[in-house]
């Protein structure tokens, strides 16, 4: 899978992204709300080196980086499921100086469009940590609809959580891709 947007290029991890990568990931800021934080730089490159080259059923992840010069900016994580009538699930992260300028939706606006377009799938979804209010705002901004609150329903690094989901189906994201072309 390999995208292209106005800005970004969302492509395979490099064993040359393993310093960026460890550097976001390992952030608390990125940490706190990430499943996988790399312990250190090996545990990077390991992570690395265990992404496939195309997209297959399952999760894997990809690099979001800066078209005009390559620059490693943050990563997609996504989960196909064997069955096509199964919900896409999906995750971003980005490093914490590239945040707040329209990367995040930049891709998952990207990623939208593939996984509707070219995969032909039905829905996508997203879970996420009810106090990362900027991916909240985000996903809101791109017409995914709250679906789920549920309540300390994961133990995640010590303690009880909750779970957010977000969603979107394919002809809502069609008729939104209307919307904005008429409007644009």
């Amino acid at each position: 899978m390999e995208l292209v947007t106005a800005r970004l290029r969302i492509d395979a991890l490099r064993p040359a992204d393993a310093q960026a990568l460890f550097a976001c990931r390992a952030d608390p800021r990125v940490a706190l709300y990430q499943g996988w934080c790399p312990a250190d730089l090996a545990a990077a490159d390991e992570f690395i080196a265990a992404q496939p080259a195309s997209p297959v059923q399952g999760w894997f992840q990809r690099a979001i980086r800066l078209r005009e010069d390559g620059a490693l900016v943050g990563d997609l994580g996504v989960c196909l499921p064997e069955d096509p009538r199964d919900s896409v699930e999906f995750g971003v992260s980005l490093a914490p100086a590239r945040q707040g300028l329209g990367y995040a939706s930049e891709a998952v606006r990207a990623l939208l469009g593939f996984v509707f377009g070219e995969l032909g799938r039905h829905r996508v979804h997203a879970s996420v940590d009810p106090r990362n209010l900027a991916s909240m705002a985000m996903l809101r901004a791109l017409g995914m609809r709250q679906e789920a609150h549920h309540r300390e329903s994961l133990w995640f690094k010590g303690e009880w959580v909750d779970d957010v989901i977000f969603a979107m189906l394919d002809h809502e994201w069609r008729a939104r891709q209307a919307g904005e072309a008429h409007h644009g």
